[in-house]
């Protein structure tokens, strides 16, 4: 079979298929796609606008295409997706990574690079992107991730292992492994689902991404509850609680944090967009 599509022709029709799933991203989505199904990077796409689709790249392109069309996420068709400075692999099993969790893992380079073998969870790992992008990029800290589903750890020591990062990984729920190895850590992080139970039926997310990465309960912020009532009896002297949430749950966020720890500095830090999306709570020394 001759190839129908050069190129140029091929995003363009992919383009017009993707755009009523996601007109702002359905040229960029088409790129990615295409880039994939050849192995080549977007800027080969640019220097070869007008060279003819193989036959079996074609077929493969349009069946990702078909894929994206019917609404399935584009890292989930992938495999993997970028977050920080590396790609991991995603599943449906886990939550893909977002851009706005990267100011959570800022915050949490920031505390943690200068110090010594500083002691790390990262609660509801997921994936692992957070707790493997610091425990690449602080080598001297030793860092812990839990995560109450099984395939969801799976895919986070898969991930671990193909960036080289040492970290220990426990399942069960929220700080409870953490409790049971009478551990005291020096940061908490934590990217929870934080998202009404009666919205998650109703986006766009639920059809693909696990419902346990999403529900947060009756205000979304059920397990951030939990998680506050738990860990005082954990943190150090100087610790720092690192706590994703939702863009209009920042008050509530705040004082559930400052019910837990009264003597705290609790601020909260906003993303790209200037919502409130990380709850930080730092600890007295003494």
């Amino acid at each position: 079979m001759q190839p129908r599509y050069d190129v140029r022709g091929a995003l363009l029709e992919a383009k017009r298929r993707l755009t009523p799933v996601d007109p702002e991203s359905a040229s960029l989505n088409a790129h990615i796609l295409l880039s994939a199904a050849l192995g080549v990077d977007r800027a080969w796409l640019l220097a070869n606008a007008t060279d003819m689709l193989p036959p079996a790249e074609e077929h493969e392109f349009f069946n990702l295409v078909a894929r994206a069309e019917k609404g399935e996420p584009i890292p989930y068709i992938l495999g993997q997706w970028g977050f920080y400075d590396r790609d991991f692999i995603v599943t449906p099993a886990v939550l893909i990574p977002r851009p706005e969790t990267e100011l959570l893992l800022e915050a949490a380079l920031a505390f943690t690079q200068p110090r010594d073998h500083a002691v790390v969870v990262d609660v509801g790992t997921g994936s692992g992107a957070l707790a493997v992008t610091l425990a690449a990029l602080c080598p001297r800290a030793v860092v812990y991730a839990v995560d109450a589903s099984h395939p969801a750890l799976e895919v986070a020591r898969r991930n671990a292992a193909a960036h080289q990062a040492d970290v220990v990984f426990f399942e069960g729920d929220l700080l409870l492994p953490i409790q049971e190895r009478q551990m005291q850590v020096d940061m908490i992080m934590a990217n929870l689902p934080y998202i009404p139970s009666q919205l998650v039926p109703q986006l766009a997310v639920s059809r693909y991404e696990p419902h346990q990465a999403l529900d947060g309960g009756a205000d979304g912020l059920m397990l951030v509850r939990r998680l506050l009532e738990q860990a005082p009896a954990l943190c150090r002297p100087g610790a720092r609680l690192l706590l994703e949430i939702a863009y209009d749950q920042g008050a509530a966020a705040v004082e559930l944090a400052r019910n837990a720890f009264p003597l705290a500095q609790v601020q909260l830090l906003k993303d790209f967009a200037g919502h409130d999306r990380v709850v930080e709570i730092d600890l007295p020394q003494k």
